[in-house]
Formats: C-alpha cells, structure tokens, sequence
C-alpha cells in the first residue's frame, strides 16, 4: 500500500514501535470496539508493580483494544503476568495470563540473530555483496544485489522498497498462503527507496531476503533454523515457527481483531486464523510474553551471540523515520526510557495484535500485547507508554 492508502496510517512523531515495528502483513487500522470494563480480567499486584495494571488498564479502557496482556520481570529475577480487558468479544472470556500471540516483527530479531551466528562461524561475511550468496535473485527497477550487503538489509539501510506498502486489503488475503518469493517479487517490482547505505527505511522485504539468505547458506527451512538455534536450546516452550498452511494458534491465547473497513470505525473482524506466510521471515512467529522476555534477557546477556557479534548488533543508525533517541541496529532497536537510561527490543505489528518489548541492561525485562493494532498516534503511544511504565516501575 502506498503512504495515502485509506487502510494505512503513517504519523510522523514517535514512529519507533509504530511503523518500524510494523510486521509483515498489514493495514494498520483502528478498530470500533467496546472494551469490557477496565480491568475487568485483571491480575491485580499490590506495592509498585500497580502501576502496570493501572497502565494495561487505561489501554483497554476505550475501543482500541479489546485485551492486554503483559510480563514483567524485574532485576530480582522475578516474573509477573497482567492482563486487562477480555480475551474473546463473544464470549467475553477473560484475557489468559501469559497467553500466546502472534508476535509480528518481534520475529526480525530471531532472524537477525540466525544471520549474526552463522556470521560468527565464519558462513556469512555481513559486507559481502548478497550477489555473492543468492546470485541473480535481487534485480529489477534498480534493486541490484550486487550492491546491497547483508548489514544493510539487517539494519534497514539497503533501500529494498517494503512489499508491505503495496497489498490489498488484508481481510481480502489473510487466508492466502505466499511462497517466499512472491514476497521478494512484489518489493523488488517496485524502484528502491535509496540507494544502498545512503537512507534508512523499514522493509519487510529485507527480512524476506535474509531469510531466503539462511535457507541458501544452511540448506535448511528458515523455521527449523530458528527453532533449533534459539527456541529448543532456550526452551521458549510456548514460542513456535508455524507449520506451512497452520493458520489457528495453538494452545491457550486471547483473540485478534481487526476492523472490517480496515480503518477506523469499522466493525470487529475476529481474524486469530490467518496464512502468517505473508509475514514469514519477517514476522511469522507465534509466543508468549514471558518467552519474548526470556529471549531479550538471553539475547542482551551473550547467550546467542559471541560477544563480536553482539557488539556489532548494538551498533545503530538514526531512524529517519524516529524520534529524537531512538536508534536501529541489526535487527535491534534501542530507545529512551522516561525514569533515565534506556532499553533494547523490538516491537510487532501484525493484524489481531501488537506486540511492545524492551530489556535493560541490569535486567528489567518487559513484554505487553494488545489484541489489536492501533491506526492513530495516540493509541499507539499508549501501548508504548504502558511499556515505559513496566520498564520503569521495576527501577
């Protein structure tokens, strides 16, 4: 879809988990629900930690999102689960604690992390041409892979024009399976947004690229690379690729809604079954807020990383589509916190759910969803405040 498109909404202020998380799929649109009363599946804390129920409170408290669910861990290493709203509009069943989500382009940094690891066993040289891997793949309307290098497609700076921007209505091919790379095809038939290193912007084709990228170099499914180098050895038992054609979730797990017309005003389209194929490496997966947080933690603590990759993955560029002090590195995203300091994460968007992350380097770990993704600036920043408040009430 291009900028103007009705089912899209591009604000400029504060776009860090807005448009940069945004996950493959999508028309961002704001849905004309009726949230349950506030709190009304609430896990209710008492001492500091009230203050994230209050913040998953006020976000289901109008009719951007019908549920919410968070986990927050703190420096003492303990977890607790919030949820606020219902989980099912019909039944008005409540939100399950820890429930599990699609969690949209959380899913980038999973791939990024395949790529810097086979970086580090020396299969992947990150400022090699990506001719030099899949030779011939990257061409048309200016798009060259001869000039384009995996760091750049990592860091969003390879110009790769986002195939996101240009699908149709998502209810009309939400239960549509897309091969790879009739992904890439629909980016690459579009004129690059810069030339390679010279802009930043977010492309979800770059991420398809990088998966195809592993799939060429391991000989193995992108899906099973990810599962075996981070999910088994993590044991995130509730996090999973889904299989090909899988369109329900497994498990326990709130619904996903999306508006009828796309936009605001629209009616409540229960969408929790859909092809996530048209996410894929770029935004496939499915977990649970405390397995993302489990994640982060790993990830910041050189668990997954040799420390030379680690370092180059915290190494970031201005967003030019940011705010001031929010910054992106190999698939890793560092943004300011209001009590001081700041965190690392990265957020997704796909339609049914909004997915919010951030960990601190003492520790704090934070993971909110909503069932819903926002279409206005104001809601959307109250997802990313409510992560600000779990952040900085454990300080």
């Amino acid at each position: 879809m291009s900028p103007s498109h009705p089912a899209i909404v591009r604000s400029r202020p504060a776009r860090r988990r807005l448009a940069l998380a945004t996950a493959a799929v999508v028309a961002l649109g704001t849905l004309g629900l009726t949230a349950a009363p506030a709190g009304a599946a609430a896990v209710r804390r008492t001492g500091p930690a009230d203050t994230v129920q209050t913040s998953l409170n006020d976000l289901v408290r109008g009719a951007d999102f019908p549920g919410a669910l968070a986990a927050v861990r703190g420096r003492d290493g303990r977890t607790r689960d919030y949820t606020a709203g219902v989980g099912n509009l019909t039944t008005r069943g409540r939100v399950p604690a820890n429930g599990r989500v699609r969690i949209g382009s959380v899913t980038k940094t999973f791939t990024a992390v395949v790529v810097l690891q086979l970086a580090g066993e020396g299969r992947i040289d990150l400022d090699a041409p990506v001719e030099r891997y899949l030779p011939g793949l990257v061409r048309g309307n200016g798009n060259d892979g001869r000039e384009i290098t995996t760091r750049q497609l990592l860091q969003h700076t390879a110009g790769l024009p986002s195939y996101t921007d240009h699908l149709p209505s998502f209810l009309e091919i939400r239960h549509r399976y897309t091969e790879p790379r009739e992904l890439l095809d629909m980016g690459l038939a579009h004129e690059p947004t810069s030339a390679p290193g010279k802009g930043w912007h977010y492309s979800n084709t770059g991420y398809v690229l990088l998966g195809l990228l592993v799939q060429k170099v391991t000989g193995r499914p992108i899906g099973e690379e990810i599962t075996n180098r981070i999910i088994t050895p993590l044991e995130l038992r509730d996090a999973y690729w889904p299989g090909v054609g899988e369109q329900a979730i497994r498990g326990t797990h709130p619904r996903g809604y999306h508006s009828s017309t796309g936009g605001p005003g629209g009616d409540p389209v229960d969408v929790t079954e859909l092809d996530p194929s048209l996410a894929w490496a770029a935004g496939q997966l499915v977990s649970t807020p405390r397995d993302v947080n489990r994640f982060l933690g790993a990830l910041l603590g050189g668990r997954l990383l040799k420390p030379a990759q680690l370092e180059q993955m915290k190494q970031t560029v201005k967003m030019s589509e940011s705010s001031a002090g929010e910054t992106y590195g190999l698939g890793l995203m560092r943004f300011e916190l209001s009590c001081g300091g700041y965190a690392w994460g990265h957020g997704g968007d796909i339609p049914g759910y909004e997915v919010r992350n951030g960990v601190t380097d003492d520790g704090r770990t934070a993971t909110i969803a909503v069932t819903a993704m926002p279409t206005g600036q104001a809601a959307a920043e109250r997802v990313n405040a409510a992560l600000d408040t779990a952040l900085c009430a454990q300080k």
